[in-house]
């Protein structure tokens, strides 16, 4: 059904795949005094869940995750994990709130070497800005959007701007809206 996100495509097979998850809707109106306390709206939690089933059955799921401290890039991870059904080891830091560009690939580029696919999930603008560094190319990461992005490296610490291709931008109402049937 969706052979065409099983992996890396046949040419980058030895290299290295990047999922940016943008966290999912949070609550403004959740009453939690700071921002890095703010939890997910129903349509994030909702748009979490449908992302993390559509993970495991297009088989993208990662080797490693690392998330952002705050609560609703957390919970997103959390969620989608859940409903997936899948599990990876998972790095929580507080280094990709406010983070920048730089700042974020310096921490992805300590993931274990042995893992193919490590996912990130965080906050714009840095999620956009990180995938125009990568590829060359500016993309739309409203809350909740899935990217994937192959990279031209066979070691994490070589991540530097200008070796990344667009494999796939998925954007949660897609996934929630009834456009693609996830089971």
């Amino acid at each position: 059904m969706f052979r065409h996100l099983d992996g890396p495509s046949e040419r980058l097979r030895d290299m290295k795949r990047l999922l940016l998850l943008r966290h999912a809707k949070s609550d403004w109106d959740s009453g939690v005094a700071g921002d890095h306390d703010r939890p997910l709206a129903g349509r994030g939690r909702k748009a979490a869940r449908a992302t993390g089933r559509f993970i495991a059955l297009a088989g993208l799921e990662p080797d490693y995750a690392i998330t952002s401290s705050a609560i609703r890039a957390r919970t997103t991870l959390a969620l989608a994990m859940e409903s997936g059904d899948w599990t990876c080891p998972v790095n929580e830091t507080s280094e990709l709130y406010h983070a920048g560009v730089a700042d974020v690939l310096a921490v992805v580029a300590e993931s274990p070497e042995a893992d193919s696919s490590v996912m990130i999930v965080g906050h714009q603008p840095t999620w956009g800005g990180v995938v125009e560094a990568l590829t060359g190319g500016a993309t739309r990461m409203a809350t909740g959007t899935l990217v994937g992005i192959d990279l031209r490296i066979d070691s994490w610490s070589s991540i530097r701007p200008g070796f990344g291709e667009l494999a796939f931008v998925i954007p949660p109402r897609l996934l929630t809206d009834g456009n693609i049937q996830l089971g």
